[in-house]
């Protein structure tokens, strides 16, 4: 199997698809890979490193000659999805949800392409559930966006001076992502609670030192997300928020339905209701926002109150993200090969679910 590794061309994108590491497993399991000459610059991975792992750095366009995958992390502009050779396999995060024109592009060119949004969420997949792995690094990076951001600090510290007291973060959401801010803001000396709308997740949020606040909904939807809520549960689950973030120091909202915009969790008025200084990082600020005042890529500052709609955190950490988007990725690869060669059954529950361009049908 020929598989073509791109570089990303998305603004603020630093991460590559697969690192030197994985390029060794797959050239150990007889793959040949083909690099774009910088693909991995950004995220730490020079083209030496490729060429020692046993891949072929080509320059831009070469890399895509014969290729039978093309991996990605970004969805593909336009221009580049008119270089994608015909025939071939896409595998990324493609936002199939908003990327109608896309897709349909893609299908008109005999592209098939696999949305690694879309890894089912079992036990067999788990190796490649790209959402996790890189919301897990953005629940880490949001706390300490909001740290920084604070005009005091996380833990309990004492002065000669005096004792400091700890900073309150409330973390709404208690999927990948805020359990991973969750720990990090415990670890950071925080005083830590958390929310969500799934009952089933209380436990999570104490086992890692955080109370939990109930609302008196519950709204567990498929494949462990949540669901929509109801007007009346809305109502009940923003006063249940709007009472605890008053004392707030600093809230991160992780709030999100596949396929949804976000939910509107947080109104102007609750957020003119916390104490000046105050701090939310919204991590839904890509798909609408959890708070009224979020505007994407930017920090909002109203009644003393700081709004920061982060976007991408992941790529702010490429390295990383990398290393684990990588892994996603080749695991992926390496299930769908047979024999050494791509072979995609449609029958298989993983490749099924993450199909979203097969035979020149939009599947999404």
């Amino acid at each position: 199997m020929r598989i073509a590794v791109m570089k990303e061309s998305a603004p603020g994108e630093r991460r590559v698809a697969l690192v030197p590491e994985n390029v060794a497993r797959l050239a150990k399991q007889g793959h040949e890979v083909l690099v774009e000459a910088g693909a991995g610059a950004e995220a730490g991975f020079p083209d030496d490193a490729y060429a020692s792992a046993g891949a072929r750095v080509a320059p831009a366009g070469a890399a895509l000659d014969g290729a039978e995958v093309i991996a990605k992390v970004q969805r593909p502009s336009a221009e580049e999805a008119e270089r994608l050779p015909r025939g071939t396999l896409l595998v990324g995060l493609l936002a199939p949800a908003q990327s109608g024109d896309l897709l349909r592009r893609l299908a008109a060119r005999g592209v098939d392409a696999l949305a690694m949004e879309k890894v089912p969420r079992t036990t067999r997949a788990q190796a490649m559930d790209a959402l996790s792995s890189q919301a897990t690094l953005a629940g880490y990076k949001a706390v300490l966006l909001g740290a920084a951001a604070l005009p005091r600090i996380l833990p309990m510290m004492t002065t000669a001076a005096g004792t400091l007291a700890p900073a309150k973060v409330f973390v709404v959401g208690a999927g990948v992502a805020g359990l991973q801010a969750i720990a990090t803001a415990r670890r950071l000396g925080a005083v830590v609670s958390g929310f969500d709308v799934r009952p089933a997740v209380k436990e999570q949020v104490q086992s890692i030192g955080a109370s939990f606040v109930e609302a008196e909904v519950a709204a567990e939807g498929a494949g462990g997300y949540a669901k929509e809520l109801g007007a009346s549960e809305q109502e009940r689950v923003r006063a249940t928020l709007a009472r605890h973030i008053r004392d707030m120091d600093l809230v991160i909202t992780t709030a999100q339905v596949p396929g949804r915009p976000a939910p509107r969790l947080l109104d102007a008025a609750m957020v003119r209701g916390m104490r000046p200084g105050s701090v939310i990082v919204d991590l839904a600020a890509e798909s609408g926002g959890n708070c009224e005042l979020t505007r994407p890529g930017e920090t909002v500052v109203d009644s003393g109150v700081t709004i920061i709609g982060a976007v991408n955190l992941p790529a702010t950490m490429p390295h990383h993200a990398s290393q684990t988007y990588g892994r996603n990725v080749t695991t992926l690869l390496l299930h769908l090969a047979k024999d050494g060669k791509l072979a995609i059954d449609p029958e298989d529950e993983i490749a099924s679910a993450m199909s979203v361009v097969r035979g020149g049908e939009v599947r999404a």
